[in-house]
């Protein structure tokens, strides 16, 4: 279940993520120059560079092109694999990338319900609770993650087409079963909004 979905929007959601990154290391470059090598192959290969020939007689000497300007970073986002202190820059780009648009109170459910569904998933903790979504069968499945070094990073919850569906998008960080933690974790997660005298409930899908 929480094998990354094909989708638009999930490769958007990843460009977002990758930016984070690519600012992050920008940023950490930058005010930290170090002197250039003496050539790329002394740098590489510990073999000094072959010596620089002299132009033919008559031609005038080329200056080599100026270096692009460097990009101006306000503030420093963490690196990948910065731990719980990167929580916060993620959401923030989540937020950024998909504005409001679920009545308050809708969004607040269906984060406490993404939230609880994913780690249900991820670690076998509560999945008695969502029996639509996991049958028996799938209820004795021993937890993909462990629970200790499980972390949702970011959590929003968004229209999805119709009024009556929504999506949770959840980035996320896990050790699996291998022992390989790894950060930046994607899952969507489906909902469909129902009314029944009076009170509304957000459903969740079985993931296809």
């Amino acid at each position: 279940m929480t094998t990354q979905p094909r989708s638009p929007r999930l490769l958007l959601l990843s460009t977002v993520l990758f930016a984070i990154a690519g600012i992050a290391l920008l940023s950490i470059s930058h005010g930290q120059e170090q002197p250039a090598p003496a050539s790329i192959t002394q740098a590489t290969t510990g073999q000094p560079a072959p010596a620089a020939t002299a132009p033919p007689s008559g031609t005038a000497p080329t200056s080599a092109p100026a270096a692009p300007p460097r990009p101006t970073v306000e503030s420093a986002l963490p690196p990948h694999g910065d731990g719980p202190a990167s929580d916060q820059a993620v959401q923030q780009a989540l937020e950024a990338a998909w504005p409001a648009d679920l009545p308050a109170a809708d969004e607040r459910v269906l984060v406490t319900a993404g939230r609880a569904l994913l780690r249900a998933d991820a670690t076998g903790i509560g999945r008695a609770r969502w029996p639509n979504v996991f049958s028996n069968a799938r209820q004795g499945i021993a937890p993909a993650f462990a629970t200790a070094r499980f972390r949702i990073q970011a959590v929003i919850a968004r229209r999805d087409g119709a009024p009556n569906q929504a999506v949770v998008h959840l980035v996320w960080a896990g050790q699996d079963r291998g022992g390989t933690y790894t950060d930046l974790r994607i899952t969507d997660l489906s909902f469909t909004r129902a009314v029944k005298k009076g009170t509304v409930t957000w459903t969740p899908q079985p993931r296809t």
